[in-house]
């Protein structure tokens, strides 16, 4: 039980994904200007993370690694992945019309998003078994749209401060990216190893 808390906090606060592996940028810079949209692709990429880890695992295992064709494993993961984006995309679409919407040309980027690939990439090279995968996977998701929620609070609280004109837009954005990291710096002391 105690690994399984240490993998959890490792993949949710240690190593984030964004902020530690530098991972899923393109969507923590263009989505996180609102909290409601920034949840709403957190939750959105959570489950898209978790249920192609699944997939990914299971095509590692029973196909992959067997038949010696781990020179297949980029196009088979991206192919899983997008096959749980699209099925992503069908139910906001269905769910919530405005989110949808408000995500717009984000949410099929989903399927590119590096983090979602870099997670699955991450499982294998960590050979962890299905539960394992699976934790380090929703935790990994979960770190990502922590992060993507508080960074998107600290721009809208950025947008109503007066910052100077050479620093607005994406200059002060990176600079609260960068601060942000440092602070998840200090869960770096809470690592197993």
């Amino acid at each position: 039980m105690k690994d399984v808390i240490l993998l959890m906090v490792s993949a949710t606060l240690v190593n984030n994904v964004v902020l530690a592996r530098f991972l899923g940028l393109c969507s923590f810079m263009g989505v996180t200007t609102k909290v409601d949209t920034a949840v709403g692709m957190g939750m959105a990429t959570t489950f898209v993370i978790t249920v192609s880890a699944m997939g990914d695992w299971a095509l590692e295992t029973f196909l992959l690694a067997p038949f010696d064709l781990a020179y297949l494993r980029t196009v088979t993961f991206i192919l899983v992945i997008a096959a749980a984006v699209q099925f992503t995309e069908m139910v906001i679409r269905k769910v919530s019309p405005a989110l949808f919407r408000t995500l717009g040309i984000y949410l099929p980027l989903i399927t590119t998003n590096c983090a979602v690939l870099g997670v699955a990439l991450l499982l294998v090279e960590g050979r962890y078994g299905f539960i394992d995968s699976t934790l380090f996977a929703f935790a990994s998701s979960l770190g990502y749209s922590l992060v993507m929620v508080v960074f998107a609070g600290l721009r809208e609280r950025l947008a109503l401060a007066e910052v100077p004109m050479l620093m607005a837009g994406p200059p002060i954005g990176f600079i609260t990216a960068s601060l942000l990291a440092l602070a998840f710096m200090g869960f770096s002391g809470m690592s197993a190893n």
